[in-house]
């Protein structure tokens, strides 16, 4: 769970992605991400991610996530699950019979539970950080 210690880092406004603005306007203001990335803070952790199953879904390697349990998991969300004791991150497959958990990388198969096998979703995956540079 998340702790009431706010993260605030100053914003510098907004920048292009692909041709800049001339006219962009670069206020500095302050963004709190607890508040941001966090709407249910008592239900709430952070995961990081390993491999490379998600990166079709712009979850890389080492990423961090942010979940939340209090939100019901839905058909293609990505969330954080336990396969017979192990954790893994997957979208959530809900259409017909059972349910199944897709990565976001073709070269991985799927995991559709078998009789006997346990499957519990921990909670939804709501952001994620990606570290580009140290």
């Amino acid at each position: 769970m998340l702790n009431d210690a706010a993260l605030v880092l100053p914003e510098l406004g907004s920048a292009q992605a692909g041709f800049p603005s001339p006219a962009a306007d670069l206020q500095e203001k302050a963004i709190d991400l607890g508040q941001v990335l966090v709407t249910h803070p008592q239900a709430t952790f952070l995961i990081r991610a390993r491999g490379h199953s998600m990166i079709d879904a712009g979850i890389h390697d080492n990423a961090i996530l942010v979940v939340d349990r209090a939100l019901k998991p839905q058909h293609m969300d990505i969330v954080v699950a336990v396969v017979d004791g192990e954790f893994t991150i997957k979208h959530l497959w809900k259409r017909g019979g059972r349910p199944k958990l897709k990565a976001a990388n073709p070269t991985f198969p799927d995991i559709t539970p078998k009789d006997g096998q346990t499957l519990e979703i921990w909670g939804v995956v709501t952001a994620g950080i990606n570290q580009y540079r140290k």
